[in-house]
């Protein structure tokens, strides 16, 4: 990072996208780069101090990936007990991603402290320490293309923004390919303004983090596909790049990457290939739902921004730098392609379009009058413009309630009931459990951490269209299903639902010997189906 000084200091240069490498072409001074270090280091430790927060107020379910195909795999890996979800089976996943949540849990194991709160904790408080490396990455990428004021202002719009406060720090694939996103933007020459002014070992190191984020999550490729092309089409060593940089690196990377997955899985499993077939060439995440081609030029990015909205665009059209809204464009569209969306999908750009806010920010924050400037002083008054002052207030206002909301009180009855069975089941109180709700709809193993028999109900996709699953099933007819389950069940400790099912099948559990034990307020509107008001356990009397 080529900090300057302070805003207090010296006036912020002229806000275009040709100033951005200003520092390279005047060198820096040692006292100059010694300050650079410690401004990052300062950065670094104020950005993991605020995701350390951020990650210990997030008590919310959001999506089952963050516990069923990162969680459960590593508590699986360590412990020998977890549910493999029918992805594991197709091989569509990689082992990479879950792994590293493998050796926290090790870790944990090994002091002795895989207790309910830091099974519950660690993990999230791991993915802080990787998205305080997104946030210094895009206060860097943000001064590299523009300065040191709309790099500060970039920061703010990211720290506030409601949507990275609520997912960012969850142990999600997409979480971590965010962060490799911003890291590997940064390396690469043909994101600057003066490519020629960036080493090709920078270049190197982007093409490692670009493999690697392809690796966790084969959709990552969208992005790197569009950064290739640009970086071909700039620079000047076209057959270096592809023939010495490309493929060797490209090769390494996700040839150890296909090994890992051939020791995991025990047979050679080349994963980006399937995960290919089933989402693109199959069109099987249709099997979870579709939205209209436009969802998330309407709605999906749009709520993601939320009043960050107006920022971004202002700040995308006045900074003219196509480079990087065309990279927000170029995945918007491919990723409206798809039948089946998903907010998380595109959250790799979502700190791209908080830049523009940023830039715009930083505009506004200019002093009004032209004598701002002191007579014969040159610092600047330290008083913001109030029209900076209304944004800030206004961003503040509406980001840090929806925020806190959606990170402490909607959809939070799956997460309490897990923990609370949790410490149920280590003081001996729980045998076994029957979730009667739809699919991965809590977490599992990896919160529950006691290896007890647990049943849920199936939702692996049918290889014929048509037919509904067991989660399905039960949703048309509670009753009805659960009669037929009870003629060949092992009578459950304790079952578990949501009130909408439970006022349908109160009578039935009664009359098996159920009395309700415990109930956790879980939202106060409904998501995708009924009205999900809260989360309900049924104990077998003794």
């Amino acid at each position: 990072m080529r900090q300057r000084q302070s805003a207090a200091e010296s006036p912020p240069p002229k806000l275009t996208p040709q100033n951005a490498d200003h520092s390279k072409q005047g060198g820096e001074t040692k006292s100059q780069k010694s300050n650079n270090f410690s401004s990052s280091k300062n950065i670094f430790a104020l950005c993991l101090a605020f995701r350390i927060a951020n990650s210990l107020l997030i008590q919310t379910y959001f999506n089952p990936d963050e516990h069923w195909q990162a969680l459960e795999v590593a508590h699986r890996i360590v412990f020998g007990y977890g549910h493999l979800t029918w992805e594991w089976k197709k091989g569509i996943r990689s082992y990479l991603h879950p792994l590293v949540f493998a050796l926290l849990f090790k870790v944990l194991a090994l002091l002795g402290l895989d207790t309910p709160w830091f099974m519950t904790k660690a993990p999230r408080l791991l993915q802080a320490l990787f998205s305080a490396v997104g946030d210094l990455y895009l206060y860097k990428l943000s001064y590299a293309f523009f300065d040191f004021s709309v790099a500060k202002w970039a920061l703010f719009s990211q720290l506030t923004n409601w949507f990275i406060f609520f997912c960012f720090n969850r142990t999600l694939s997409n979480s971590l390919e965010t962060v490799l996103t911003l890291v590997g933007l940064y390396h690469w020459p043909c994101m600057r303004n003066y490519p020629s002014k960036i080493s090709l070992h920078s270049r190197k190191w982007g093409l490692i983090v670009a493999a690697l984020a392809c690796a966790i999550r084969p959709t990552s490729a969208i992005i790197w596909v569009y950064v290739g092309i640009l970086e071909l089409f700039l620079t000047r060593d076209r057959l270096r790049f592809v023939v010495l940089e490309v493929v060797p690196i490209g090769g390494l990377v996700l040839g150890l990457s296909c090994l890992l997955d051939r020791l995991m899985y025990g047979s050679w499993v080349i994963v980006p290939l399937n995960f290919l077939k089933f989402n693109f060439l199959s069109s099987g995440g249709d099997y979870y739902g579709t939205h209209k081609w436009h969802w998330y030029f309407s709605q999906g990015f749009p709520v993601m921004l939320f009043t960050f909205l107006p920022f971004s665009i202002a700040g995308s059209m006045k900074s003219k730098c196509w480079k990087l809204s065309g990279l927000i464009a170029w995945v918007l569209i491919l990723y409206s392609v798809l039948g089946h969306k998903e907010f998380r999908f595109v959250l790799p750009v979502l700190p791209i379009a908080l830049v523009f806010a940023g830039y715009a920010l930083s505009i506004m924050a200019r002093p009004d009058s032209p004598h701002a400037k002191r007579k014969g002083s040159s610092k600047y008054h330290t008083k913001w413009p109030s029209k900076i002052v209304f944004a800030v207030i206004f961003l503040l206002a509406t980001n840090i309630p929806m925020a806190i909301y959606m990170s402490l009180v909607h959809q939070r009855g799956t997460e309490d009931v897990m923990i609370y069975l949790s410490k149920e089941a280590r003081n001996e109180k729980v045998k076994s459990i029957l979730f009667l709700m739809p699919c991965h709809a809590t977490p599992y193993y990896s919160t529950l951490h006691r290896n007890l028999p647990m049943r849920f109900l199936d939702c692996t996709p049918s290889e014929e269209k048509g037919i509904p699953d067991e989660s399905d099933r039960f949703l048309l007819d509670p009753v009805g299903f659960t009669s037929e389950l009870a003629k060949n069940w092992s009578l459950p400790s304790h079952v578990v639902l949501f009130e909408s099912e439970e006022k349908l099948l109160k009578n039935f559990l009664i009359s098996h010997s159920f009395r309700e034990i415990k109930r956790f307020f879980h939202a106060h509107f409904k998501v995708d189906r009924d009205l999900q008001a809260s989360v309900v356990v049924y104990a077998l009397n003794d």
